[in-house]
């Protein structure tokens, strides 16, 4: 059994936040595979479903992100599994917008979700960490990162969380390279085709070969002939 974590906080005000993408991406991955409804539980809003042959519990706690830990430590220790069973959707602030990164370990990079986690069940857990970009100064952070989703990025934004969630059965199969490689072949643009064929250019004329030829001796003798005049 698999834990897939979502982090955000709880509440309609805070649901397009770019801090919420977690919980974008669990929405997500419950809607494509059919999991059941959610319901409280852990301090959290939990569903349960089948990914790629494992059973696996989304869970979205509802404690807001700085206590994100509390209920998955809780649900972690109530199913008996180990930090290697958990796997965390999170907002990276120092990853470019729609890019994505697996790693397992690793320090909170200053996310309080995070960090939250890290103390109730260690380090060692699996982080898909969902590139939100950085507004380039750092005065702008907090509220870059507590807005919403520019109308410009919803389009790339939708085609992460649909490459997620499509792919995601390699993380319940413990394979997150090939997750990371198959969800960057989902957001590739459309090659163009290189053998298209130009513009085919404007037909010449065919030649007039029934144009006339020239007066000359031998015509004129056939056409005296055929009038009488010889």
């Amino acid at each position: 059994m698999l834990l897939f974590v979502g982090l955000g906080n709880p509440g309609s005000e805070y649901q397009n936040h770019r801090h919420n993408i977690g919980f974008m991406a669990v929405d997500r991955i419950v809607r494509r595979h059919v999991f059941s409804p959610e319901r409280a539980r852990f301090n959290a809003l939990v569903s349960e479903g089948m990914i790629g042959g494992e059973k696996v519990l989304t869970i979205k706690p509802q404690t807001f992100m700085n206590r994100s830990g509390q209920s998955v430590g809780e649900a972690m220790r109530f199913y008996k599994l180990t930090p290697a069973d958990v796997v965390v959707f999170y907002d990276e602030l120092d990853l470019a917008f729609a890019k994505i990164k697996v790693k397992t370990g690793g320090g909170a990079a200053g996310h309080n979700g995070i960090r939250s986690i890290d103390q109730h069940i260690g380090a060692e857990f699996v982080r898909v960490r969902l590139g939100i970009g950085h507004p380039g100064d750092k005065s702008r952070v907090t509220g870059h990162v507590l807005g919403n989703f520019a109308k410009a990025e919803e389009d790339e934004l939708d085609k992460l969380l649909d490459a997620v969630a499509a792919e995601c059965g390699w993380l319940a199969r413990r394979d997150p390279v090939r997750f990371m490689t198959d969800v960057a072949r989902h957001l590739q643009p459309p090659k163009q085709d290189k053998k298209a064929e130009a513009a085919p250019e404007t037909a010449k004329p065919k030649a007039d070969y029934k144009q006339e030829q020239p007066d000359g001796p031998l015509a004129a003798a056939l056409r005296a002939l055929k009038n009488g005049d010889t």
